[in-house]
Parts: C-alpha cells; sequence; structure tokens
C-alpha cells in the first residue's frame, strides 16, 4: 500500500489497517509473513524485548532521581534548569535517534541495532561513574548513554509488533512493562547504594546488571519477515508527514511526551519542596514506575477488546485531569503519593498504547522508519519541558503549580488529538470500537 492510498482512507474501520502487512506488488519484494499470533518466537521475543525495556526507557525513567542527586551533590552549584538538561538530554537522544535505529531495523532486523546500542549504553554508564565536570556527565550519561538506550528501545519496541495482529495490543503492553520494572527497580538501586558504596559504584553496578540483560535480548529478539537493506532517503522519514492520519498523531504525541517529562522530571524536587523528607521524595520514583506497570499492561488488554485509541484518549485526558486537578493543588505528602500512584497507572497506559496505534497505521516494513519519525518529533518534547517545567518553578519561587498546569494542557491537547484521530477512523459514535 502506498503513502499516497494510506492518507486517501480517511475514514475506515480500523480493522482495515492491518492490511498494511500485506505484499503491495508482484514487482515489490516478498510481503511480511501473517503475523502468527504467539509461539515461542514471538514469546521469546517479547521477553528480550521487554529486558531491552527494563535497561532503556526503565533506566531513563529515574531521570527524576537523578535531577535530585546531581541538584544537591555532584552539581550542586548548578541551577536546577541547568541541571535538567542533562537528564532531558539523555530521553532527547534516546527517542530522536530512533530515527536512525529505525532505518537499521527496517533494513537488517533489531541484531545490529541492539548490538551497537549494548556497547554504548554500558560504556556511558562505566563513563559517567568516573565523572566529576558537567560536561562529563552530559557527554557520557546524556550523549553516549541516551544513543545506546535509543538503539536497544526502537527494534525493542517494534519488533513484537510484526508478531502480532489481533493480540498486538497485550503483546505490546507486555513488553512495554519492562520499562516499569527497570523504574522501580534502578531507582531503589541507586537510593540504597549510593549511601553504602557512593555514586561511581552505584553506577558500575547498574551498569552490569544493564549488561547481563542485554546479552538475553540479544539472544532472544527476532523479526517475524526478512530485512533487506534499502537506500536512506529523507523522504522515508517526512513522506508520512503527509498522510493526515499520521500527521495527527505525530503531534499528539508531541504533546504527550511533553507534558509527560514535566512531572518525571520533578516530582522528587516537587514533594521534597512542598515538605517531603528526601527519601521519602526520592521513593515516588518507584511508586509512580511500579504503578505504571498497572498501566502498561491491564490497558492494553482491554485495549485489544474496547478499542485502542478509545482507550488512549481516556488514558491521556486522565493524565490531564490528574496534573490540574491532583498534582497542581495538592500540598501534602498523600497527595504527592496519590499523584504518583494514580498518574503512573495513566501515564503508563500512554506509553504502552502509543506504538500500538502507529502500527496500526503503518505498513510493517515501514513500521521502524515510522516510529522513528513520531519519537523524533516527541524528543523534542522530552527535551524541552523538564527545563521550561523548572524555570517556570523557579520564576513562582519554587512553587510547581505553573508547571503542572502547563503539563495538564499538554497532556487535554494530546488528547483531543487522539480524539480527532479516532473520528477520522471510525466516526463519531461512542460505543464503536477503534
Amino acid at each position: 500500500m502506498s503513502d499516497s492510498t494510506i492518507s486517501s482512507k480517511n475514514s475506515p474501520n480500523l480493522e482495515k489497517f492491518p492490511d498494511a502487512t500485506e505484499p503491495q506488488s508482484a514487482s515489490s519484494a516478498p510481503g511480511p509473513q501473517e503475523p502468527p499470533d504467539g509461539g515461542t518466537k514471538a514469546w521469546l521475543t517479547v521477553a528480550g524485548a521487554s529486558a531491552g525495556l527494563f535497561v532503556s526507557f526503565g533506566w531513563c525513567n529515574c531521570i527524576g532521581l537523578f535531577q535530585a542527586q546531581y541538584e544537591g551533590n555532584q552539581l550542586k552549584e548548578y541551577t536546577s534548569s541547568q541541571v535538567s538538561w542533562i537528564t532531558s538530554a539523555e530521553f532527547f537522544f534516546m527517542l530522536v535517534f530512533s530515527t536512525v535505529a529505525g532505518k537499521l531495523f527496517d533494513s537488517y532486523g533489531p541484531t545490529v541495532p541492539l548490538l551497537i546500542g549494548s556497547f554504548m549504553h554500558v560504556f556511558g554508564l562505566m563513563m559517567a561513574s568516573l565523572s566529576s565536570e558537567y560536561y562529563q556527565f552530559f557527554l557520557s550519561q546524556s550523549v553516549c548513554s541516551g544513543i545506546g538506550t535509543s538503539l536497544i528501545f526502537t527494534p525493542s519496541m517494534t519488533t513484537p509488533q510484526t508478531f502480532f495482529k489481533k493480540k498486538r495490543g497485550i503483546a505490546g503492553g507486555l513488553t512495554v512493562a519492562g520499562s516499569s520494572l527497570g523504574g522501580v527497580i534502578f531507582p531503589l538501586m541507586v537510593q540504597h547504594l549510593i549511601p553504602d558504596v557512593g555514586f561511581p559504584w552505584t553506577m558500575r553496578t547498574c551498569a552490569f546488571l544493564i549488561f547481563t540483560l542485554l546479552v538475553f535480548a540479544n539472544l532472544t529478539v527476532s523479526s517475524n519477515f526478512p530485512h533487506k537493506p534499502r537506500p536512506i532517503s529523507i523522504m522515508d522519514y517526512i513522506g508520512p508527514l503527509g498522510e493526515p492520519n499520521f500527521a495527527i498523531l505525530a503531534v499528539a504525541s508531541f504533546f504527550m511526551y511533553w507534558g509527560l517529562f514535566v512531572p518525571f522530571d520533578e516530582i522528587v524536587i516537587a514533594a521534597h519542596h512542598y515538605g517531603m523528607s528526601q527519601y521519602m521524595a526520592f521513593s515516588l520514583v518507584p511508586i509512580l514506575n511500579g504503578a505504571s506497570f498497572i498501566g502498561r499492561t491491564v490497558p492494553n488488554i482491554i485495549a485489544d477488546k474496547a478499542g485502542r485509541f478509545n482507550v488512549m484518549v481516556v488514558m491521556t485526558l486522565a493524565s490531564g485531569i490528574l496534573c490540574l486537578a491532583l498534582w497542581l493543588p495538592g500540598r501534602s505528602n498523600g497527595a504527592s503519593i496519590a499523584f504518583a500512584i494514580l498518574f503512573g497507572i495513566t501515564s503508563g497506559a500512554v506509553v504502552g498504547i502509543g506504538p500500538v496505534l502507529i502500527a496500526g497505521i503503518s505498513p510493517l516494513r515501514e513500521l521502524g522508519t515510522r516510529m522513528g519519525t513520531i519519537l523524533a518529533i516527541a524528543a523534542i518534547g522530552t527535551l524541552t519541558a523538564p527545563p521550561i517545567g523548572t524555570a517556570i518553578a523557579q520564576k513562582s519561587g519554587g512553587d510547581y503549580t505553573f508547571s503542572a498546569l502547563f503539563a495538564g494542557v499538554d497532556f487535554i491537547v494530546a488528547g483531543l488529538g487522539v480524539w480527532i484521530l479516532r473520528t477520522r477512523i471510525s466516526g463519531w459514535g461512542l460505543t464503536t470500537k477503534a
């Protein structure tokens, strides 16, 4: 199916989109096999990809903890906004290099990007353990490790989609659930190891764990269809943006991530500012990520039955409402903990269902590239959201009211964007599965 064909179908039923996996013409390369929706190879790929998400997105989920750690220790002479560029840039590189990782996946399968990413991620963290200056942390943790996580993250997110059609939601949820487990285990490791062995050996211990899991991921992750190298063309990335449905999803994804990374980055320092002890504030990160395990599994199961776009709309709007109705006015420890739990669930669903929506409106042979395009656009949000949020708080005398407002409005805009896309695909019926 050509790009023009996809863009011309503005109102088909969602179930027609998986037909994009079929061969496009007799003269073209053989199309992907029909997804088996199960089997040993498929579920091993899900397990390996989940390990990949554990060490990539799960590691980057700890940005709130490193924001507080660097502010209070290694980089205490820098402002909160300056420190946030280290944590936000790490996520930025993880997402923006998805364009490269996606092209490598489409051309060579998951093996090549996974191997390169494994080396860069572990090497970057080892170098971070030796760092003491701002530029050293930026180059090692943000750039080297960040690019490495991208080369792990993108094939881990994409490859399981090639094995599933009817069960695509649950497969995607189980894959992304690995990032939730990583977001729980890594903060607890860092929080308890730093007082005992110091920051350098804490980073090395985490790097050794990451190396072990990456060995498993490299041995188990495989694709359901053959990959053939293709010449690189800028139109592979910007061409899909000419399709209205794809463009709407790209814009909505930008606002999702723009809102998502304000609470992710600032939940610890905001709670500490409002009177929570540092130890308890640090614990909010694993609490949020533990709750996101529910958000990245249960809603995906529901989405396969009730409609993926329907669930995405509800969870995106719910994330915005929580920012505006709970995080914005909340000042007590109970309010901060409740927000961490509830926002973990709703934001986990947003992260988990997003790749499934991309797969639903994309030919599988272009899935890696298209996934990279949307994640690269989202990367702009992840890069700018933490510095904007902390700068807003500093202008407000350390109060995070307007930072919460900024995040909440972003989610509302994103939810409306997904709703518009949902109506274009399946109409206005509230009970329609979409």
